[in-house]
């Protein structure tokens, strides 16, 4: 039933490249990388809209092991990050592992043979070893609003974006104000004849200490050693210690909140505008966003921000509850993803028959958020509990990778057929995550995408990164139980 390899990983973002570059370099080579995209670069590939940035630091949104001292700002745009990944990919010789265009549309769990048998579009094959790097924010999540498919005009999601349409002289709506939106709507805003923002909840959104970097610094960081490492290891701690507010003492977000709020009085002159700009939670429930250009956006005179909830889309528009059409010639949906279906759609099964979207159906569960009982030698990167609030996900990346390795490196050395984390295990470490999440400004009274619809939440870290480093520095083999090869 096709080629058997020993690792088939599933994504070509940072976690998919980051494993097969750390896989070949422990000498294991028969490594193979399915991407459903033309391309590599995950969330950064799709995500292309005008304006699109990181707003984690530079220093520290690149790998350990390829440091890259010469980005252009503090803050990285989204065009430097891909190439980024593409140089990493070609560097360290994985390009010619990676399938583009393959998409996995069933994994299955072959316990006789001790193999994941993989169903894609362009065929079939198997692996010892199944990495899932689809990561949490690769499929776009559209509205619910009536007469959607109506709209006479162009209508894309963010992560899809239309290039062939032009902005200029149009009239434009933004549904949402997440993250993608502040970076969207003042790029819109410059060039719109019109701009109407559609906001259901107000964002916390505070400076973004971004600017270009100097042709000297960049030339210190790249000649003078340690330079960028004491560089990355300042913004490391600096950012490391804003898990005391989210995760620790939530009363300590007061302090953040104060800053929200004289920057945004400083952007906002109007005080009605103000008004509909405060948030109705506390800060932290909500990812809180970096900008320094979206309040001073929708000050503009082509501006319009709407709050009253949307009733439906129309062929020349967008109409409210209050019965006010919007007229728009094009629609954007910035509406977020959907984060917690973690390998949705795939279908994956396990031993048994056991199905794991069914094992889900009440919020996912993983053991460090890596391993799930019942599939052996399927590894999550990116995985539930493990998404973050304060910090780097290249820095929980890394960590999961060496976790991985270690699996990998067990069934290697031992002769193992597979390995399958024990359900007490598991269950004893989801216990752990939802007893301390309570405590955090995650659990504070909001809906985010870091929850379910049943409100649970299972995509976030409920402590500091170096203590998650920690926790997966090793596999213990007695979370797990083994079958060896001699058993067949």
């Amino acid at each position: 039933m096709g080629t058997a390899h020993s690792v088939v990983i599933v994504g070509s973002g940072f976690g998919g490249i980051g494993m097969a570059i750390r896989l070949k370099q422990a000498g294991v080579h028969d490594v193979v990388v399915l991407e459903k995209a033309g391309g590599l670069g995950g969330t950064w590939r799709d995500n292309t809209y005008p304006g699109a940035a990181c707003d984690v630091p530079s220093h520290l949104y690149s790998f350990s092991f390829e440091p890259k001292t010469d980005w252009s700002r503090r803050f990285p745009p989204q065009a430097e990050i891909l190439e980024y990944l593409w140089h990493c990919a070609r560097k360290y010789e994985v390009l010619p592992r990676v399938r583009f265009g393959t998409e996995v549309i069933e994994a299955r769990f072959d316990e006789g043979a001790a193999l994941w048998r993989l169903s894609t579009n362009d065929g079939e094959l198997s692996a010892r070893i199944l990495v899932s790097a689809c990561g949490q924010l690769n499929r776009p999540a559209l509205p619910s609003i009536a007469g959607r498919e109506s709209f006479a005009g162009a209508g894309f999601h963010s992560a899809r974006w239309d290039h062939d349409v032009d902005l200029a002289g149009k009239r434009v709506a933004v549904i949402g104000t997440g993250a993608s939106a502040i970076q969207i709507v003042p790029e819109i805003a410059r060039v719109a004849e019109r701009l109407t923002v559609f906001q259901r909840s107000a964002p916390y959104v505070i400076e973004k200490p971004d600017r270009p970097y100097r042709e000297w610094e960049k030339s210190v960081l790249a000649s003078v050693p340690g330079a960028h490492g004491l560089s990355r290891a300042k913004i490391y701690a600096r950012y490391e210690s804003r898990a005391l507010g989210f995760v620790k003492y939530p009363k300590l977000m007061k302090v953040m909140a104060d800053r929200f709020r004289k920057n945004m009085h400083a952007q906002v002159p109007d005080p009605g505008l103000r008004a509909r700009l405060e948030p109705d939670y506390p800060m932290g429930c909500k990812r809180i966003l970096i900008s320094n250009d979206y309040y001073p956006a929708l000050t503009r005179a082509n501006v319009e921000l709407v709050t009253e909830g949307i009733d439906r889309v129309v062929p020349a528009g967008v109409v409210t509850r209050d019965g006010v059409e919007h007229p728009a010639d094009v629609l954007v949906y910035a509406t977020g993803f959907q984060s917690t279906g973690f390998l949705a759609p795939m279908k994956v099964t396990g031993r048994g028959g056991r199905e794991l979207n069914e094992r889900w159906r009440d919020g996912a569960e993983a053991h460090l958020g890596i391993t799930v009982s019942g599939f052996p030698n399927l590894f999550l990167l990116y995985g539930p509990y493990t998404n973050l609030g304060h910090n780097s996900i290249i820095y929980m990346l890394e960590s999961q990778f060496r976790y991985v390795m270690g699996c990998v490196e067990a069934i290697r050395r031992n002769g193992l057929d597979w390995i399958d984390v024990r359900p007490d295990v598991q269950d004893a470490f989801g216990r752990e995550m939802r007893e301390r999440l309570r405590s955090t400004v995650w659990e504070a009274g909001c809906d985010s995408w870091y929850m379910t619809s049943s409100g649970k939440v299972v995509n976030n870290w409920p402590g500091f990164t170096f203590a998650y480093r920690r926790a997966t520095r090793r596999p213990d083999p007695r979370d797990f139980v083994a079958r060896r090869a001699s058993a067949s």
